[in-house]
């Protein structure tokens, strides 16, 4: 699919070279192309970014694979070889902004370390996302999205207690970086337009992106002692909000403000809490806060949830169900919302997605175009670059272009 009306995009007129793999790199790009940048995706030759065959696969590719990278081109470089490496300088030399997540040290080995490229293109914004920074005694370790999540605080605290810490279900860790990296972009755009037309580099960690959504974590530390511990469903220290057991599944309710506790303990028969005085606030309900979930849990489990939740909306508590992707695919707000989309494949079939987020009301992002085959644009990009038909097929027979 494409759009005539790209030039209507926030982003529009942006060159974006995507020069990652798998998660936080592709994420970033996404992002960025969902709301106009032209982002040319830098794909090795042979099997390209191993997100094509990761989890399942329809036509032979993954369906992930068709949400994130949409709104971007293909160009297979081998940037192992120096001539693979000159094409990627010349397309650097005319873009705005890089993004990479390789191992601190893979550019500079491929000669495109940073002062290089901002020599030859001083505007050039460089994005790069690593385990553990570009500095600092963990900067040369393997890191993945999961052991941010470790490093940064998040895995302790993603368990029942005294039970095995657990992910969240999704590479929490690796989004989590590349939306730090698209704030960072964002803003070293600002600074490039506003103070003189330079760009920058910034460096983004996946443990440091985790650890900045730690909330209180280092302060309760520091001044306590205190050690936060996994709570499970529930939110330790702010009562009563939990997950309770319904006659049919669970259901989440969020009780914590001082007012909505007094209407959900007066929806669920129990003025007389609703009307104690130490629990009033939050630190009383903290105290006593066994007490106040097993009396939600003892009303939930003679009810359903979808009962449960309508009896919530009605009193103007906070509750949902725990959603499925069956329940994501079947909810009309979702469709409302259009965070539900059908987006066409190169592959000839129609694909359900996520829709486009955040929503702007006067520039929102779209779907131009469809996640493409390896190297599609690989001779389109090149000639752009002045790269002959001739040269581009010498090119090709040397491995060097795909």
């Amino acid at each position: 699919m494409s759009d005539n009306n790209a030039a209507l995009l926030p982003l529009a007129g942006l060159r974006v070279i995507e020069m990652g793999q798998l998660i936080a790199g592709p994420f970033c790009g996404k992002t960025l192309g969902d709301f106009g940048a032209e982002v040319i995706k830098v794909e090795a030759t042979g099997s390209g970014d191993p997100l094509r065959g990761w989890r399942l696969l329809k036509e032979g590719t993954s369906v992930w694979w068709q949400v994130q990278s949409r709104n971007k081109r293909s160009v297979a470089l081998d940037l192992r070889q120096a001539e693979g490496q000159e094409i990627a300088r010349k397309l650097l030399a005319e873009a705005d902004v890089l993004i990479e997540n390789f191992r601190p040290g893979t550019l500079e080995a491929w000669g495109m370390a940073p002062e290089t490229l901002q020599a030859a293109n001083p505007r050039l914004v460089i994005l790069r996302i690593s385990g553990y920074g570009q500095s600092g005694p963990y900067r040369d370790l393997p890191g993945f999205g999961l052991i941010g999540e470790a490093m940064g605080g998040l895995r302790h605290l993603t368990a029942e207690p005294g039970r095995v810490p657990v992910r969240v279900g999704v590479s929490i860790g690796d989004t989590l970086a590349a939306l730090h990296g698209v704030i960072g972009i964002l803003m070293a755009l600002y600074h490039r337009k506003a103070h003189g037309g330079a760009g920058q580099v910034i460096d983004v960690a996946l443990y440091e992106a985790v650890f900045n959504c730690m909330e209180s974590l280092i302060p309760e530390y520091d001044a306590f002692g205190v050690v936060r511990q996994p709570g499970g469903s529930a939110l330790p220290g702010i009562a009563p909000s939990n997950a309770y057991p319904c006659s049919d599944g669970w259901v989440l309710v969020a009780g914590n403000g001082d007012s909505i506790f007094k209407r959900l303990m007066a929806a669920i028969g129990r003025q007389d809490l609703a009307d104690a005085p130490d629990l009033a606030s939050n630190p009383g309900r903290v105290a006593r806060v066994a007490e106040i979930d097993g009396a939600i849990a003892d009303w939930t489990r003679t009810r359903s949830v979808d009962a449960v939740v309508q009896a919530m909306g009605e009193a103007r508590v906070p509750a949902g169900k725990v959603y499925t992707a069956r329940d994501i695919a079947e909810d009309p707000h979702y469709r409302a919302r259009e965070m539900l989309l059908q987006q066409a494949t190169r592959d000839g079939y129609s694909l359900q997605v996520p829709g486009v987020v955040p929503k702007l009301s006067a520039t929102p992002g779209r779907v131009r175009s469809s996640a493409p085959h390896l190297g599609e644009d690989t001779d389109r990009v090149l000639a752009e670059l002045g790269i002959t038909p001739g040269q581009i097929a010498a090119l090709r027979e040397r491995g060097i272009v795909q």
